[in-house]
């Protein structure tokens, strides 16, 4: 039967922008409306499992079709970005408050896309107990937060009272980015010897113990980006004014901000993301080998690196991942996201 599922469909109203922008609006919006949007702010998921959550792209896919209809009609269609904006306000606090279990800025989800890529089905209560901190779930609420912040700018052109909205989200962004780069002995989800992001099992006897493995899980952290140009800062002196005493007196948060000045004008940009140009380079080593990622055929979902399968053990039972190019050997979630 027909069905929908909440992120399938925001990437869906992408191409229909181009064929149609007042559709593909009317489909984002719906799934905000007061008869699909819980009053605490979660979207369903799916029709078999409404309480079930997905990577949080609405906000990114509003942004997206917004610039397209504008560039379409040469108009920008003001009242469908504020509206959406103040529902997706609703769904960010409910991820902040539902979905940090430890308050540290820290990230789980559950279900978050290609989960046969993962020893547990992290829909589910683990078997171990305890809870799982994600890097693709923090990395998603990094990129939210980016798309916030470009909305409510992009808001603040007409109304300046968005420039106070657009402090929060870039105050919430750094601390999201800073929490989840820190070290694992910081409970952060970054592995410096290997250089990429692993999940984390919490236990409940307070054990921490990172899950090495190597898959998009660990590469979403890169999808979180935004610049900010010096023509756009010039047009919001708040917003500038709060982000430069940020920076100053909040020195431990600016590491996943950097500055670039003209030596000639003396306009500077910003560039925003959770991973920093030196982590970038340790990443790309992996993403850009053949005997990892790359494949003749794009990007694998789990590094080919576990055709060695990566084991873990707890108490009685062991837990492993294996790479599998073909045809998957388990039907988790349909099978090989590969």
């Amino acid at each position: 039967y027909p069905w929908y599922a909440a992120w399938d469909l925001a990437f869906h109203t992408l191409p229909l922008a181009q064929l149609d922008p007042d559709f593909a609006k009317r489909q984002l919006i719906l799934m905000t409306r007061e008869w699909y949007m819980h009053p605490n702010g979660q979207l369903p998921a799916y029709e078999w499992a409404f309480g079930d959550v997905n990577p949080p792209v609405h906000a990114w896919a509003a942004w997206r079709v917004y610039q397209m209809d504008a560039q379409q009609n040469g108009r920008a269609d003001r009242p469908f970005l504020e509206a959406i904006f103040h529902k997706l306000l609703l769904n960010f606090t409910w991820w902040v408050n539902r979905k940090d279990a430890d308050g540290r800025n820290v990230f789980q989800g559950g279900f978050l896309g290609l989960d046969n890529i993962s020893l547990f089905d992290r829909s589910a209560a683990l078997p171990t107990g305890g809870h799982i901190d994600q890097a693709d779930g923090t990395a998603w609420m990094g990129f939210f937060s980016l798309t916030m912040l470009r909305m409510a700018l992009e808001l603040a052109r007409e109304n300046p009272v968005y420039q106070d909205l657009a402090t929060k989200f870039f105050e919430h962004f750094l601390a999201i980015a800073t929490a989840m780069s820190q070290g694992f002995g910081g409970d952060g989800l970054w592995d410096e010897d290997d250089g990429f992001y692993y999940d984390v099992l919490h236990l409940p006897d307070n054990s921490l113990h990172p899950l090495k493995v190597r898959s998009l899980v660990g590469l979403m952290p890169l999808i979180a980006v935004e610049i900010l140009d010096a023509d756009l800062l010039a047009q919001m002196p708040v917003f500038r004014r709060r982000m430069r005493w940020f920076l100053q007196n909040r020195p431990h948060l600016s590491g996943n901000i950097v500055c670039y000045e003209d030596d000639t004008t003396g306009q500077e940009w910003r560039v925003m993301g959770i991973v920093t140009p030196e982590r970038l380079a340790r990443m790309l080593h992996h993403l850009l080998n053949e005997d990892e990622f790359l494949s003749p055929f794009g990007i694998r979902s789990l590094s080919k690196v576990h055709q060695t399968p990566y084991h873990v053990a707890f108490g009685d039972e062991t837990f492993s991942i294996n790479y599998q190019p073909g045809e998957s050997q388990n039907g988790l979630f349909g099978g090989n996201s590969n």
